[in-house]
């Protein structure tokens, strides 16, 4: 089933002392990248965490944010330096009385300088917050792929779409190519007739050995076989279960190895028309499949 790379996703979890929020974003990337931004005290969370976003998620450029909030009964202990208060207090009377500023010293110019109060957490139960992040974790995930496979759903009805198209314009090609040989024919025929002399006759064999070498240059029925059958075979890869995005890169660039070979080959005004607008379709094809996981 077709998942796309770009996604969003989020969970939530709380209790009487934890308000956790965790947020995932993914985007294109050739790799696996994982990043978890979280407060420094959960860092011996981060290898759980990717374990677990790359058992869901094997492709694609992956920020996880997390934000841990500590409510009501939250372990913080709230600690008041008094001596550093006191210099502080010491110094800005020194300061006042030195420069006659004539103002008083409130508390709110003492608290706002550094490290005079001060949260420190206690000894944290890390099982606890672990099964907190886990929950709200795996909620994220679950909104996160619901959203990669619907997006997953329109790339692969607009690939199917394009597939369609380039099925079309393969039949033209398929009309038009024997016809190309023939017209050969008869454009050198008439070329010739025009350089020899009216009474001179043109040299059959000669003539025939030419289009057997034109005809065998030109010839574009392996390169069409070929085509259609990456073509179904593309069909039968949007089926899987398994991430595909890397055998879809794959297989467009044979697709596209083969039609142009295929307008290189045919030297054919309208086959190099229809080899343009495959390639088009093709290259539509190819934005949608850098999209995909």
């Amino acid at each position: 089933m077709i998942k796309s790379m770009t996604g969003f996703g989020r969970g939530e979890y709380r209790d009487s002392s934890y308000h956790l929020k965790i947020e995932i974003k993914t985007v294109n990337h050739r790799y696996n990248d994982i990043s978890v931004k979280m407060p420094r005290h959960m860092n011996y969370l981060e290898e759980s965490i990717k374990k677990i976003i790359k058992n869901n998620i094997s492709r694609g450029k992956v920020d996880i944010y997390l934000n841990l909030e500590y409510i009501e009964g939250a372990p913080l202990d709230i600690k008041i330096d008094m001596d550093l208060a006191r210099s502080y207090k010491k110094s800005l009377d020194k300061i006042n009385n030195e420069l006659e500023l004539g103002g008083d010293i409130r508390i709110n110019n003492i608290l706002s300088l550094a490290d005079i109060i001060k949260a420190e957490r206690k000894e944290i139960d890390e099982e606890s917050i672990w099964l907190a992040v886990k929950e709200s974790l795996e909620m994220a995930i679950e909104d996160i792929m619901s959203m990669k496979l619907r997006e997953g759903r329109e790339l692969e009805i607009d690939m199917i779409s394009n597939l369609g198209e380039i099925e079309k314009v393969l039949l033209e090609i398929e009309a038009r190519s024997p016809l190309v040989v023939v017209e050969y024919k008869e454009k050198l025929k008439s070329r010739i007739s025009d350089l020899l002399d009216s009474e001179m006759n043109i040299d059959e064999e000669k003539l025939n050995h030419e289009l057997v070498y034109y005809a065998d240059k030109s010839n574009i029925n392996e390169e069409l076989i070929r085509l259609k059958s990456h073509i179904n075979q593309f069909k039968n890869i949007l089926k899987e279960e398994d991430t595909v995005g890397r055998k879809l890169d794959f297989l467009i660039q044979e697709m596209n190895r083969e039609i142009n070979t295929i307008g290189s080959k045919a030297n054919d005004i309208e086959i190099s028309s229809a080899v343009v607008d495959i390639k088009s379709s093709i290259e539509k094809i190819r934005e949608q499949v850098q999209n995909i996981e």
